[in-house]
């Protein structure tokens, strides 16, 4: 991204700079564009679910903005000489499925033959400019709390392996499936303005994008992430992806963990998510509130993790540390650093 051209436009409200979850273009006074595009190979073997999958993980992006999807695009890529037409039928079916529970429109798309089969949405959603949620608006004092559990990554891998048993797969294709909708309604309801979502780069990758986009630092706590079932046992075996385990180098240098980590525990904090939760940053005097809510709505999870700090760059006595994962809660206080 840092080879292209800078863009210079005044109705761009939210581009590439913050790394954000999707672009926000105004269009009149009364509205804006919100447009993002994903696309994976799958992660389970269903082409059913792995449809509903992806389409969920699409529409992810919209609502960590704050937008109400409207359209969708097809991108698929098929191996047409290799496997059944009936699987790209059953993945399709599973992206419409979940677009039409979206309120969403799929109006075209794309196809390529491929030898790997991916399958995703461009989508595009609307709102009204100044109502947008992004990862460059969290202030020091805001809790931290997450929509879904941690372990996508890691028991998607144990599917490929062949050895995650059939109830882990089931929580993990339930939660994956199920879209931010409901999370995003409440932190609207909320009024709240710093929201991402958690996919690729993990829990602490995206969280560190939000640290550098709104200059603040943040403190988790170990014991407060919910995680899927199984995704520990999984992780202490050492069944890890790739992915997860660059995500953890990625954040290295800006990330200080609790001495009593374990390794995999490091692991899943950094664990690659498909269809992940919403991380929202809410005043804490309105925590308890927002929490209920999220539980009234049976959203997958509704934890308090940690909390946004000052994050004063460059003293020489925290080395430039955004992020401290500790063991656990410790008191509250808002000053301090990452």
């Amino acid at each position: 991204m840092e080879c292209l051209p800078r863009v210079e436009d005044p109705r761009l409200l939210v581009g590439s700079d913050t790394l954000d979850d999707a672009a926000v273009y105004q269009l009149t006074e009364e509205l804006a564009l919100v447009q993002t595009v994903d696309f994976f190979t799958p992660v389970v073997d269903d082409p059913y679910d792995f449809g509903r999958i992806a389409a969920a993980n699409a529409f992810s992006d919209l609502y960590a903005m704050g937008a109400t999807p409207v359209t969708a695009l097809n991108i698929v890529c098929f191996p047409s000489e290799v496997l059944p037409l009936e699987y790209l039928t059953e993945i399709l079916r599973g992206g419409a499925e979940m677009a039409a529970r979206a309120g969403a429109t799929i109006v075209g798309g794309h196809t390529i033959d491929d030898p790997e089969p991916k399958y995703g949405l461009a989508v595009t959603g609307l709102l009204r400019p100044g109502e947008e949620m992004t990862n460059a608006a969290a202030r020091p004092g805001d809790h931290l709390v997450l929509t879904k559990p941690l372990g996508t990554g890691i028991i998607a891998t144990a599917i490929k392996q062949e050895k995650a048993a059939p109830e882990i797969i089931a929580a993990a294709t339930a939660c994956m499936a199920e879209l931010n909708r409901a999370a995003a309604e409440v932190a609207r309801q909320f009024g709240l303005k710093a929201v991402t979502d958690i996919t690729g780069f993990g829990l602490l990758g995206h969280l560190s994008e939000l640290c550098r986009a709104s200059r603040v630092g943040i403190e988790l706590w170990f014991d407060q992430l919910p995680v899927l079932p199984g995704a520990r046992e999984l992780a202490q075996a050492g069944i890890i992806p790739g992915g997860t385990r660059r995500n953890l180098e990625f954040v290295a240098g800006w990330t200080a963990f609790a001495d009593g980590l374990s390794e995999w525990e490091r692991v899943l904090c950094a664990d690659a998510q498909t269809s992940g939760g919403l991380v929202l940053a809410v005043p804490p005097e309105r925590t308890a509130a927002l929490v209920e809510a999220l539980q009234s709505r049976r959203t997958p999870a509704a934890a308090l993790i940690g909390r946004v700090r000052v994050w004063e760059e460059g003293r020489s006595d925290e080395s430039g540390v955004m992020m401290r994962v500790l063991a656990g809660r410790e008191g509250e206080g808002n000053g301090g650093t990452g």
